[in-house]
């Protein structure tokens, strides 16, 4: 199955496409601390890039996967609204991926981490306004994918997704049972809140790692065996909270908002 894979979670835009055999490439733009990101300038761009890379025309496109977060709303609502209106254009099936999940798939691998043995691992991503969000996954049995597809480590989710605050992550591990070895934390809030995690008994990746960064090779991956969406209309953003600028009008006065 071709899957075209995307995700905006995060500061990054990840694309990706999984041809017939299984192969996967990946394009992503990181962009540097502080900058904005380029979801809407730069999606559909790399990916008219990378099918032309790969050799893939868009109306062989079978399957559109997207993240669906948790994340920024902003960066959301455009990953979002893209692959369903791809979905509809090339009448094609749609799949919603937790961002979350998928930047656990690649953790759990065995030799993910070299000197390390985890079998638990925690998925974070900053939410900013000093809280995360997070996810608790050991790996189930291997599954198979699409027809012809070797089978593949799909997370198996020991919590489900939360915003939290940084110093409560113990309450989210002692939720999810311990495991026989230790835990790994991945993920951009990872990083942020090291110290924090550290505190509660989880290890991380080095800050440069590709662990941290929410994989769209994974969101195909996973894209390939999930249940397909139905309707593009169908497809939702998992916020997990109300969008800060909602959040911010809170308790401004009605004259102000209105321009009375």
């Amino acid at each position: 199955m071709i899957v075209l894979g995307l995700d905006t979670a995060t500061s990054a835009t990840a694309v990706a496409i999984r041809g017939a055999a299984g192969e996967i490439l990946e394009r992503r733009d990181d962009p540097p601390a502080g900058a904005r990101p380029g979801h809407a300038t730069r999606l559909l761009a790399m990916a008219r890039a990378l099918l032309e890379e790969a050799g893939v025309e868009w109306g062989a496109i079978e399957r559109v996967a997207a993240g669906t977060g948790p994340g920024g709303f902003t960066g959301l609502r455009v990953g979002l609204a893209t692959a369903r209106g791809l979905a509809h254009a090339l009448a094609c099936e749609l799949v919603g991926i937790s961002s979350l999940k998928a930047l656990a798939l690649p953790a759990l691998r065995p030799g993910a981490l070299a000197g390390e043995e985890v079998d638990r691992v925690l998925a974070v991503i900053d939410a900013r306004r000093h809280e995360v969000f997070a996810a608790a996954y050991a790996p189930a049995d291997r599954e198979s994918g699409a027809a012809g597809d070797e089978g593949s480590i799909c997370p198996r989710e020991l919590t489900a997704a939360v915003a939290i605050a940084p110093a409560r992550v113990g309450e989210l591990l002692a939720a999810a049972g311990a495991g026989e070895r230790g835990w790994l934390g991945v993920g951009d809030g990872a990083v942020r809140y090291e110290r924090e995690l550290a505190g509660a008994g989880v290890a991380l990746a080095p800050d440069s790692s590709t662990l941290h960064r929410v994989s769209a090779a994974a969101i195909c991956e996973l894209g390939a065996a999930a249940v397909p969406a139905g309707a593009p209309a169908g497809l939702l953003p998992d916020y997990l909270r109300r969008p800060d600028a909602e959040i911010a009008l809170k308790g401004v006065p009605a004259q102000a908002v209105s321009g009375a």
